[in-house]
């Protein structure tokens, strides 16, 4: 288990028919590493109150659990930087914590009255247009046994806390005794040699006082002195003060006379400039009212800017829904590929099955070939055995004949007649063999025609197999152009309509779950096929 972060946050509290109100939660987030049986990571992240021991939620994080939390809020990163991120947007919250106007907020939110049940944990940016959702998680309120578990962590910690300041506090006693004794030691010290002090301070006292008063006299006589001094000095410097009083005084009478002169000339100087003013001021009208009109401008300019700022903030928010809507375009585009690999897969593999099965086929076209063949063959020696045993017929009979007619010559005819029985004897072992074989040949064909009626059957469903895995090939193709087409038109549009994208924009991700469920029959529909 590592600790990742525990800090205490101020969060907005929202109920259910209850107004909000600001609280400070401690917010702790864990990283779980199991390797038995198999390596998984958990992110856990807990909420609790310091002040209030019951006051627990818990959420846990796998990376599964991830993959649909991503897909659902639209998320641009992976499982193992997401604990950095959301740790960050914790220290934004942080650092915005103190300011009367915060950017960045945290909400904790439930629907029942109580703050009961499933909580959502919410960080949210603030700004001139609307609060934008970060991350929301949905945390569960702990069962009565994570309750008791946490207490009972809470209370281990507070014991082992205890412990280190009851050995803290311990150990600072000794250091306060050791210092007290050593401090009473060095006051008792301090004392007697504040006793002597004082002693020789009440000696160095008299004896200073006597020094003193002596000082003090020759002071006084030395005053005396220089006050007789000051005296002598001051008379002195009041007969040169009115000396140069004199002369300042004919100075001045003189500088008179130069600054009434100089005071006609100035005068003349005053008209001339009360005139030169009076044409400023004129100008200073015409440039107070050119000023009032490049004032209306920069209020005009100022309206524009903002009204541009709003545009730019909108821009930005279409240029990242833009950036989602491509996110799932391209990962609709990887899964189209992938089933492009697979349907081109399949496809060859049909192909080789068709090869096969057409190797197969030529293969047993020629071995019925061969069967016909021997079958004519065995059908032309039959016909030629059927001839000799109709030849052979009207031999006996013609013997027959001879026999009825001629008995008298009977001795020397069983020769020939048993030579003609033993002839026709192995002529129909010859005929039931040749039966024999022809039957066998017979049952070969069928077996051979049935054969070549399954392959044939086979080829025929292979076919319509690759027809209908092109049909699906050539229907892919046209969605995919069609998407293209698409997203290029809505781009040309936004960048010529921009009122109409933002009204459109609202509209994007529905139309990207659309597609995706379009795409889901088709696939199914190859699975069934492929299996």
């Amino acid at each position: 288990m590592e600790e990742l972060f525990n800090k205490v946050l101020q969060v907005n509290l929202r109920c259910r028919d209850c107004e909000e109100r600001k609280t400070n939660v401690r917010v702790t987030i864990e990283l779980q590493v199991t390797t038995s049986p198999v390596h998984k990571r958990d992110l856990l992240v807990r909420i609790t109150d310091d002040i209030d021991p019951y006051f627990l939620f818990n959420l846990a994080i796998s990376e599964e659990d991830f993959q649909s939390l991503k897909v659902q809020q639209g998320l641009l990163i992976d499982f193992a930087s997401f604990p950095q991120k959301f740790i960050d947007l914790l220290n934004l919250c942080i650092s915005e914590q103190t300011s009367e106007s915060p950017r960045f907020l945290l909400h904790l939110s439930c629907q029942s009255p109580v703050l009961e049940g499933p909580a959502n944990f919410s960080v949210i940016e603030t700004n001139a247009f609307k609060h934008l959702n970060h991350l929301s998680l949905r945390l569960s309120q702990a069962s009565d046994k994570e309750v008791k578990d946490y207490l009972a962590v809470c209370l281990s910690s507070l014991k082992a806390e205890k412990h280190v300041l009851e050995m803290k506090l311990k150990t600072t006693e000794d250091d306060l005794t050791r210092q007290l004794n050593y401090a009473q030691q060095t006051l008792s010290e301090k004392t007697k040699e504040l006793d002597k002090l004082r002693s020789e301070w009440t000696t160095q006292t008299s004896s200073l006082s006597s020094l003193h008063s002596q000082e003090l006299q020759l002071e006084r006589d030395k005053a005396l002195e220089l006050q007789t001094r000051l005296q002598q000095q001051t008379e002195q410097l009041r007969q040169e003060l009115e000396s140069a009083h004199k002369k300042s005084s004919h100075q001045l009478n003189s500088r008179l006379t130069e600054l009434e002169a100089s005071c006609r000339e100035l005068t003349e100087k005053k008209y001339k400039n009360e005139s030169a003013i009076r044409d400023l001021k004129i100008k200073l009208v015409g440039a107070d009212e050119e000023c009032q009109h490049l004032k209306q401008q920069v209020l005009s300019l100022r309206r524009e800017n903002s009204t541009l700022d709003t545009e730019v903030h909108e821009k930005d928010r279409l240029v990242s829904q833009m950036q989602m809507r491509v996110a799932v375009l391209e990962q609709e585009v990887k899964d189209k590929d992938q089933l492009m690999n697979r349907t081109k897969e399949v496809l060859e593999a049909t192909q080789q099955q068709k090869e096969s099965v057409e190797e197969n086929a030529e293969s047993k076209e020629l071995q019925i070939r061969k069967l016909e063949a021997t079958v004519k063959s065995l059908s032309e020696e039959l016909i030629k055995a059927n001839g000799i045993i109709k030849k052979l017929q009207g031999e006996v009979r013609t013997l027959v004949g001879k026999i009825k007619v001629k008995n008298t010559v009977t001795v020397s005819q069983e020769k020939i007649l048993q030579e003609t029985s033993e002839k026709l004897q192995s002529v129909e072992r010859d005929l039931q063999s040749a039966q024999q074989q022809l039957i066998t040949k017979e049952e070969q064909i069928s077996k051979l025609k049935e054969q070549l009626e399954a392959t044939v059957q086979k080829l025929n469903e292979t076919k319509e197999v690759l027809k209908t895995n092109e049909n699906v090939i050539n229907w892919l193709n046209k969605q995919l152009n069609e998407k293209q087409l698409s997203r290029k038109a809505q781009g040309l549009e936004s960048l010529e309509n921009p009122a109409v994208s933002t009204t459109t924009a609202g509209l994007g991700v529905g139309d990207n779950i659309l597609m995706i469920g379009g795409v889901g029959p088709a696939r199914q529909e190859n699975s069934h096929r492929e299996g």
